[in-house]
């Protein structure tokens, strides 16, 4: 358990990870004040990543939803 704890710290304390967001983050500012699309293909990508784990949280919850409403109209004997 201790092995697990240090990994996770590690990697969330790496400075390396820190240096990706701000790398992406330069790259898009710089190519959006040149008039680039690069900026608005990250911003479209980003947002596509982040409406899948969405639609899954939704489906499974409508699919659970429904069971228990069917679960609940069958006769109790």
């Amino acid at each position: 358990m201790k092995k697990w704890i240090i990994l996770a710290l590690m990697m969330v304390l790496s400075t390396r990870t820190w240096a990706q967001c701000a790398m992406c983050k330069a790259a898009a500012q710089t190519d959006l004040e040149g008039g680039s699309a690069v900026a608005d293909g990250l911003n479209s990508g980003i947002l596509y990543l982040m409406a899948f784990p969405y639609l899954l949280i939704g489906t499974v919850a409508i699919l659970w939803y429904r069971h228990q409403k069917r679960k609940d109209a069958r006769p109790q004997f």
